[in-house]
């Protein structure tokens, strides 16, 4: 359950256009690929059916439909969102109100950087794409790699100046009265540096609250087992819904402070090594950790000051940015429909 840094996330994330009003949700063109690959889903998830083109997230000033969600997929991921037709109906559910909640923050944050006048300009847009051609080995290579994967230059560049909107309007916020101080360094230096664990989960995303009941029933069976002496490692294979771990029998080792969701991070680094968590909840669902051990840092603490401190900035910055974004989602009325 790795967690991307929030700023590198808001910069991978492509939006659609936005506006001061609310328009009504419109419907899917026939004949395009989001269409298809809609009424392809909807074999499987009736709810995706492109004539009806419900709506995934509304606000008081936007709303965002499934056929935008997947035109967005489309833009972004380009043959690879034909994957999603090989999935149940739970994952694709889960796949498309993830997307969606992406896109509306994306919005969200997009409309304030309009509205606090910090669009980038076209040579800010053209110097960024050129730094992206560079790292490719050169605008030929850039732009084969996007045909390969059925990605559109036009999606890019409207992509790149959201971003640069958004990172324009964020710049001095995030670190605005950010400090670290010598008391909070040595105590970092002093906590563990990295954690090994196993664990399990059973997904809860595009789940009703019926079901999440019923998944957190079936949790609490495999935590008593669990309990009671049945090897961890197995009850991971057979149970575990993760599928980075499920195969290592729930996995992951050695990873530091920052790396994973905030709650599954606090239970790996605060639960005794050698014991078994109670059940965790995040973004993701129902996690339970067995933690396996725990290293602390081995160098002198004179040469990974640096390193600390640019840590704890950026924990400070990420939660900064969840903060700014929980105010622009509540001022907004922001809601997630789940698909039926």
């Amino acid at each position: 359950m790795k967690r991307i840094s929030v700023l590198v996330l808001a910069a991978a994330l492509a939006a659609v256009g936005c506006s001061s009003k609310k328009e009504p949700p419109t419907k899917m063109t026939a004949g395009t690929p989001a269409y298809q690959l809609a009424k392809d889903l909807a074999a499987v998830v009736p709810a995706l059916n492109p004539e009806t083109n419900p709506v995934v997230v509304t606000s008081k000033t936007f709303e965002i439909t499934a056929g935008e969600v997947l035109q967005w997929l489309i833009d972004t991921k380009g043959q690879q969102v034909q994957a999603l037709k090989g999935q149940d109906a739970p994952r694709i559910k889960a796949v498309v109100e993830r997307a969606g909640v992406q896109l509306g923050e994306r919005k969200l944050l997009y409309e304030a950087a309009v509205a606090a006048g910090k669009l980038p300009t076209p040579e800010d847009v053209r110097k960024t794409l050129e730094a992206q051609y560079s790292k490719a080995g050169g605008e030929a290579q850039y732009l084969g790699v996007l045909k390969a994967n059925g990605i559109s230059l036009d999606s890019v560049k409207r992509s790149l100046t959201e971003d640069l909107a958004i990172r324009n309007w964020l710049e001095g916020r995030l670190t605005a009265n950010i400090r670290v101080t010598e008391d909070e360094l040595e105590k970092a230096y002093r906590e563990d540096k990295t954690a090994t664990v196993r664990h399990i989960l059973l997904l809860t995303q595009g789940k009703s609250d019926a079901e999440k009941v019923a998944i957190r029933k079936k949790m609490e069976d495999i935590l008593a087992r669990a309990v009671k002496g049945e090897d961890f490692a197995t009850l991971a294979r057979e149970f575990s819904e993760d599928p980075g771990s499920k195969a290592n029998g729930g996995l992951y080792e050695d990873f530091g402070h920052g790396k994973m969701v905030k709650p599954f991070e606090d239970a790996a680094f605060s639960v005794p090594v050698g014991r078994i968590s109670g059940i965790v909840e995040t973004a993701y669902g129902y996690h339970i950790l067995k933690v396996e051990s725990r290293k602390k840092e081995t160098l002198p603490f004179d040469q990974v000051k640096a390193q600390l401190e640019a840590q704890l900035k950026q924990q400070k910055e990420n939660a900064a940015f969840e903060e700014i974004l929980t105010g622009l989602k509540d001022k907004a009325a922001f809601r997630v429909v789940l698909l039926k």
